[in-house]
C-alpha cells in the first residue's frame, strides 16, 4: 500500500465521523457563512479610509480568514482530541502508517473543506457582491495553503494542551479570539494606532492575512509581503517544534 493510498483511506474514515459529528458539521459548513455577516457588521461601523478596499472587501477577505480558523483549526483540535482519547492514534501508529501520514491524512477532509469554502467564498464575491477578481492568483493561492499549513499545526500543538473534546472549546478560544482581533479578520490592521498595527502584524495569522488582501486586492509592497512571509514561516517552524515536543499520542491521564 502506498503513502497516497494510506492518506486516501484515512482522509475517507476522518471524512466519514465528520460528518457524523453534527457540531462539527455545522462549524464547518455555517460558522463561516454567519461570521463574515459579523464581520460586515464590524468593518461597516469602522472607518475603512486608508486601507484601499471597502466594507465588502473587507468581509470577504476576513472570511477567509474565519474559514482557516473555524473548518481547519477548530475542527482538527477536536478530532485530533477525539481520536487520541478513543485510542484511534495509537492503533494507528501500529500499522503502515507513518506519523506524518495519520496527523495528515486526520487533516485531509477540513482541509479540502477549506480549499472548496474559499473557492465558493471568491466566486460569490466576485459575481454577487461585485467585489474584483483576485489581481494576483498566485498570492492568493499562496496565503491561503500557507494558512492551511499554519492552521494545521497549531491545531496539533494545541491539541497536545487539551484533555478532552469538549474542553477544546476553551483552548482554542485565546488564539481565536486574537487572530480574529488581532489579525485583520474583523477589522483591517491598517486602521489600528501605528504601534498596536506593528505588534499585531507579528500574530500568527497576520501574515497570512496579509498575504490574501494583497493577493485579492493588490496593493503591497515587496518588504510588507517579505515580512508577511517570513513571519507566517516563523510561526509555521515553531508550530513544527511545538508539536513534536507536546502533541500526545495516547490519553492524558
Amino acid at each position: 500500500m502506498t503513502a497516497t493510498t494510506r492518506l486516501a483511506a484515512l482522509g475517507r474514515a476522518e471524512l466519514t465521523l465528520l460528518v457524523r459529528n453534527r457540531m462539527a458539521l455545522f462549524t464547518a459548513l455555517l460558522m463561516p457563512a454567519l461570521m463574515i455577516g459579523s464581520i460586515r457588521a464590524a468593518t461597516d461601523r469602522v472607518g475603512l479610509d486608508g486601507t484601499g478596499m471597502n466594507v465588502a472587501e473587507a468581509a470577504v477577505t476576513g472570511g477567509v480568514g474565519m474559514v482557516l480558523l473555524l473548518v481547519v483549526y477548530l475542527n482538527l483540535v477536536s478530532a485530533y482530541v477525539g481520536r487520541r482519547e478513543e485510542l484511534v492514534l495509537k492503533r494507528l501508529r501500529t500499522g503502515e502508517a507513518s506519523d506524518r501520514e495519520i496527523l495528515a491524512g486526520t487533516a485531509l477532509p477540513a482541509t479540502c473543506l477549506a480549499l472548496v469554502q474559499c473557492v465558493l467564498l471568491v466566486a460569490a464575491a466576485v459575481t454577487l457582491l461585485g467585489v474584483r477578481a483576485p489581481e494576483r492568483p498566485e498570492l492568493l493561492v499562496g496565503g491561503l495553503l500557507a494558512g492551511i499549513a499554519l492552521c494545521v499545526g497549531l491545531a496539533v500543538v494545541t491539541s497536545g494542551a487539551t484533555r478532552t473534546v469538549e474542553s477544546a472549546q476553551l483552548t482554542t478560544m485565546p488564539l481565536f479570539l486574537v487572530s480574529a482581533l488581532g489579525s485583520g479578520l474583523f477589522v483591517p490592521v491598517e486602521v489600528f494606532p501605528e504601534t498596536m498595527a506593528s505588534v499585531c502584524e507579528l500574530l500568527p495569522l497576520s501574515g497570512v492575512m496579509t498575504l490574501v488582501r494583497a493577493g485579492w486586492l493588490g496593493g503591497g509592497d515587496g518588504g510588507e509581503l517579505l515580512k508577511a512571509a517570513l513571519t507566517t514561516l516563523g510561526w509555521a517552524a515553531v508550530s513544527v517544534l511545538a508539536a513534536r515536543r507536546w502533541f500526545r499520542w495516547e490519553p492524558r491521564t
